[in-house]
């Protein structure tokens, strides 16, 4: 990535030693960046020569080891494996290099040296004798036995097979130039379910055909032995399927009106881009609460991953049982069809960008809520309560925009990879997604208002992702691009309005808000989408947008809101709270302290332990309970029902 600067000259007065110093450190540097580069052959759109075979061995459920074995056709000389590093989906450098142990090569039966690159730890160099055509090469995955190590791919009932992890490729090429025969040996009488297409099956052992190497890490595998496929696209187009896996056969129940909500997300899918872009599409979805949950988006797939109870809980799960496939479905067109160009990279250890993040990742959270309301996954009212939790994250709960822009937290990925981080609010994460998706209401809002409702967003997604409809092939776009198929749903000045919000501090998310005829307002009522997120979490994320806690389990503080009640008082994240008011902590001991509070002078006075240390902080705060709800506008046209209306 390259950035421009201003350049203003001024004058410098250096001896003669401290700008040769500066100069060789400059040069040595160079020479370095440049030594790192020529180390490993930069991809070619060239084709390698022969296949690959490519075998994994997930039978070892009860070590949670994947064994690899690949057979790769080679010509004498220097060559360079890689493990792929920078992961699509993840936008980041999280190849878990870490997991890849007992890597051995040999070459008709002897064993080669090799040696991991020193600038990239990602490439293993070596140099292949005369008279060799092929390599073995074997190493072990060693899947994380416990969620503190990373996450957890292998459970004495299903498994999640990811290529990418499970493979070794050559540099010098395009992955797309690269073809893998690809096998894998399962547990006995375990069913599975991928995007890729069977050659053969002997036994437990599956053979698929042949594949580019970038289209086989889009389609990873899921296995185990509680299974059930449901047909969620019955008569289609193309074929539709979701693959359940999970811990016990009954969590495999599922009701005609939990089917018919799912099928019909992607009834309103279609109809929103009208388009396709797979042969069949899989939902690989697992239901556990010992294989880690997951959400990731792939071009015929998805990886959807809940808790074992999404089906038997259905009506207390409906916060993530709404959303979660209809994002990952969204993907298919947007991030997987068509995408960023600067995302789009020719092998998986270039590294890619992320500028566009809020659309790959913010229209498709955008569309999720509202495919879920369409689909009849949430109720309207379901919906609005959604939608003012993530309204009020941006009201209260992100201070952070004082000082970044939404634009700039496109660079999360990189920069954090997720990881914990010990205040939240104020450093922000991955906004892009939700900050995204109010923007992107935003924009659907005055879409309606230019055309009087002739127009809307569902215009630009069917002229922007459903192009070219059964075609596989990765188009790429532009912010420019964007603008420009904006500006042919309805005329404006769409590259300022966008640029108000990805490149100001404090966005108007309160204006996009009303713009769509509603408005956020607290009251002491509880907004039952922040319940039953607050009972999953075994906290209350109410006292988040008054006294400014994220509490969770066990009364562990998450996150303290910059400048909030509880942070000026003192209290900072990784405590846990005690007791409240000399009683031991509850949630509804915290809320009953501040309703009790409400409008007094008196503190609330909490007991906290961090570090095997107690202490007492009186936190004044009377604001009462606020949960965040929608409220009309009056007089105004109410743009939030136009939206989430099902497409006949």
């Amino acid at each position: 990535m390259s950035r421009s600067h201003a350049f203003h000259p001024r004058p410098l007065r250096l001896t003669v030693a401290l700008a040769a110093l500066l100069l060789s450190a400059l040069f040595a540097g160079t020479a370095l960046a440049d030594a790192a580069d020529a180390h490993v052959p930069p991809p070619q759109d060239t084709p390698y020569p022969g296949t690959i075979d490519l075998h994994v061995d997930a039978s070892d459920i009860g070590q949670g080891i994947f064994r690899v074995h690949e057979t790769i056709p080679v010509q004498p000389g220097p060559l360079t494996l890689l493990y792929p590093k920078w992961i699509p989906g993840n936008h980041s450098p999280s190849g878990p290099i870490d997991k890849l142990a007992g890597l051995v090569i040999t070459a008709n039966g002897k064993p080669l040296k090799w040696t991991r690159d020193q600038y990239d730890v990602y490439a293993f160099k070596l140099d292949v004798p005369q008279g060799v055509s092929s390599l073995d090469v074997k190493f072990q995955y060693l899947s994380a036995r416990s969620h503190d190590e990373g996450p957890v791919e292998m459970t004495p009932a299903m498994l999640a097979l990811t290529w990418h992890k499970d493979s070794l490729y050559p540099a010098g090429h395009y992955t797309r130039r690269i073809t893998y025969q690809a096998s894998m040996t399962l547990p006995a009488h375990w069913k599975f379910g991928t995007a890729l297409e069977v050659a053969s099956q002997s036994g437990n052992t599956v053979t698929f055909k042949p594949t580019t190497y970038n289209t086989l890490v889009d389609s990873p595998v899921y296995a185990g032995i509680n299974y059930k496929r449901l047909d969620l696209n019955p008569g289609g187009r193309a074929p539709v399927h979701m693959d359940v896996f999970a811990d016990s056969v009954s969590d495999l129940a599922v009701t005609p009106e939990q089917l018919k909500g799912l099928r019909n997300v992607v009834t309103q899918a279609q109809r929103l881009f009208d388009s396709h872009h797979y042969e069949h599409y899989d939902f690989l979805f697992s239901l556990s609460d010992e294989l880690s949950r997951k959400g990731l988006e792939h071009h015929q797939s998805s990886e959807d991953g809940t808790k074992a109870d999404y089906f038997t809980k259905w009506k207390e799960n409906w916060p993530t049982a709404g959303n979660l496939l209809a994002h990952e479905y969204t993907h298919s067109w947007n991030g997987k069809f068509m995408r960023p160009a600067d995302l789009w990279t020719p092998n998986f250890n270039v590294p890619m960008g992320d500028s566009l993040l809020w659309v790959y990742e913010g229209q498709t959270q955008y569309w999720g809520f509202v495919l879920a309301a369409r689909a009849g996954l949430w109720t309207p009212d379901q919906f609005r309560q959604a939608i003012a939790m993530v309204a009020a994250n941006y009201d209260r709960n992100r201070p952070g925009f004082a000082w970044r822009t939404l634009q700039d937290t496109t660079n999360d990925p990189t920069i954090a990879q997720r990881a914990p981080l010990p205040y939240r609010n104020w450093q922000m994460s991955e906004e892009y997604y939700s900050a995204g998706q109010m923007m992107w209401l935003a924009v659907d809002a005055r879409i309606r208002a230019l055309t009087h409702g002739k127009q809307s967003l569902d215009s630009f997604a069917k002229a922007f992702f459903g192009v070219d409809s059964g075609s596989f092939v990765t188009q790429t776009y532009t912010f420019d691009d964007v603008v420009h198929a904006l500006d042919g749903v309805a005329k404006y000045d769409w590259a300022g309005f966008l640029h108000r919000y990805l490149d100001q501090l404090n966005p108007p998310f309160d204006e996009g808000l009303a713009s769509t005829g509603w408005k956020l307002v607290y009251t002491d009522q509880p907004n039952d989408y922040a319940k039953l997120i607050s009972k999953r979490r075994h906290g209350d994320v109410s006292a988040a947008f008054g006294i400014g806690l994220m509490i969770g389990k066990g009364g562990k503080i998450s996150d303290v809101r910059w400048n909030g009640p509880a942070f000026k008082a003192g209290i900072g994240t990784g405590e846990t709270v005690v007791a409240v008011n000399g009683q031991a902590y509850g949630s509804d001991v915290l809320k009953d302290a501040v309703v009790a509070a409400k409008g007094g002078s008196a503190p609330i006075e909490l007991l906290l332990k961090h570090q095997g240390r107690y202490k007492t902080v009186p936190v004044a705060y009377h604001g009462g309970l606020q949960y965040p709800h929608l409220e009309r506008i009056q007089g105004t046209p109410d743009y939030l029902d136009q939206i989430i209306a099902a497409k006949k």
